[in-house]
């Protein structure tokens, strides 16, 4: 009879990642696929933790989780109006006048808009906390998952930039798929760049060299038809760093090294081509929305003006000047955005969440996969930089599967055990054995 632990937690979670790659990537609010995903997340995740586990969650991680989620609760929760005095402009506390003067007040604008963020960071941190609760080697069985979410979305974008410019597939998703399976062009490009580090590890350390020197290729020369300009500079940055810091511990030839960066080249030369023939940023751009965010932060430094409501306060702030019939739905910086609708807490839990994150570094330099992960989370945050692509539930639920091979602990207990044991030739086959233990 066998003693093999079950692997449903890992079929389950895995098919919960591929089913939000191929339905989550809508931008808009609203939409029945983010609720479907946020419902299927969390009963999965509480399917997981219904069992017993030997992997620890990190206490620090679940803190700033909690930190992050009472921070949200105690923006829909009634406070005294009195807090408000100094702390919001006027246009921002509503007309009273018809009402009289209210006892209390919501630090959010817009209750309705929080709540939908809660729920998307509830679903989010659960799907997160439940891959935490899996045995290493399993996490890293959930990768195949991934890639077939990513290939799916790759056969997308190249059916559509083979048959058009400009092609857009209306009524199969409750939003229009402009890139891939993506309404957003960049946050299909997003999702091809953090990618690669994964699909480098696999052709370095798997023995796959040339499927994963295809799949890079298809990676590369699909960020280029997609023609997002973040989209092409971080996927060279992320190309080029993925090979020089994921080869030096794999058993690739110098010569497949010298072959991959001749590639890089050319492909630097098409980077540049495309972005020279577009317009760097125009004057109604991410200059403009930055300055005018900027000032809102300012105005509401103390408690902000409610996560999801960014749209409703942009607008007392936006210059005349700046209003068209297209209207800004996202600050295009997500941190600036972070900071105008959480206040100084929400930058504090930002600044928190890095100081982990880089604290993790020291841990997972010496595990190839985590250093993969560790490349595309960083990117990934690079690119929240100039774009909201942590928005969408597709990458939302990407970018919790990557922190969780960088702060799962199984990895280093893993190699704890590796190092602990010996290799030795055992009639022409090479055997681990502890060390100190007879033959």
């Amino acid at each position: 009879m066998s003693d093999r632990p079950p692997e449903w937690d890992k079929y389950l979670l895995g098919s919960v990642l591929f089913m939000c790659l191929l339905i989550g990537g809508g931008t808009a609010s609203g939409l029945y696929t983010d609720t479907l995903i946020q419902v299927v997340v969390i009963i999965s995740a509480a399917a997981v933790f219904s069992q017993s586990s030997g992997q620890r969650i990190p206490r620090s991680v679940l803190w700033l989780i909690i930190f992050v989620a009472a921070l949200i609760v105690l923006q829909i929760v009634p406070l005294p109006a009195a807090i408000f005095d100094g702390f919001r402009p006027e246009l921002l506390l509503g007309d009273d006048r018809l009402i009289g003067t209210p006892r209390f007040r919501f630090v959010s604008v817009g209750v309705g808009r929080t709540l939908e963020c809660l729920f998307f960071l509830l679903a989010s941190a659960a799907f997160f906390l439940s891959i935490l609760r899996l045995r290493s080697e399993q996490v890293s069985a959930l990768l195949p998952f991934f890639f077939m979410g990513v290939i799916c979305n790759g056969l997308a974008g190249s059916i559509q930039y083979s048959l058009s410019d400009n092609i857009a597939i209306v009524g199969l998703l409750p939003f229009t798929i402009n890139a891939g399976l993506f309404a957003n062009v960049n946050h299909f490009s997003a999702l091809l760049f953090v990618s690669i580090p994964f699909v480098v590890y696999y052709g370095l350390f798997r023995g796959r060299l040339l499927s994963g020197s295809v799949g890079l290729i298809a990676l590369l020369l699909l960020l280029l038809a997609a023609g997002s300009r973040a989209g092409v500079l971080i996927g060279l940055a992320i190309t080029i760093l993925s090979v020089v810091f994921l080869s030096a511990r794999s058993r690739a030839s110098g010569l497949t090294i010298l072959l991959i960066f001749i590639g890089l080249t050319v492909y630097t030369i098409g980077a540049w081509t495309k972005i020279d023939s577009d317009v760097i940023d125009p004057a109604f751009g991410r200059g403009e929305f930055a300055r005018t965010t900027i000032e809102g932060i300012e105005d509401n430094w103390a408690m902000g003006v409610g996560f999801g409501n960014f749209q409703k306060a942009y607008q007392l702030y936006e210059r005349e000047g700046m209003i068209f019939r297209n209207y800004v739905n996202h600050a295009h910086n997500e941190y600036l955005e972070i900071a105008f609708e959480g206040g100084v807490p929400a930058v504090l839990l930002m600044i928190g969440y890095f100081v982990l994150l880089f604290a993790a570094l020291a841990r997972v330099r010496r595990d190839p996969f985590q250093k993969a992960a560790f490349l595309s989370v960083s990117f990934l945050l690079i690119h929240s930089l100039v774009d909201y692509p942590l928005r969408t539930g597709a990458l939302a639920m990407t970018f919790a599967y990557m922190n969780a091979i960088i702060f799962h602990k199984g990895f280093a207990e893993r190699l704890g055990r590796k190092s602990e044991m010996i290799e030795i030739d055992h009639n022409g086959d090479k055997l681990l054995v502890p060390i100190g233990s007879s033959s």
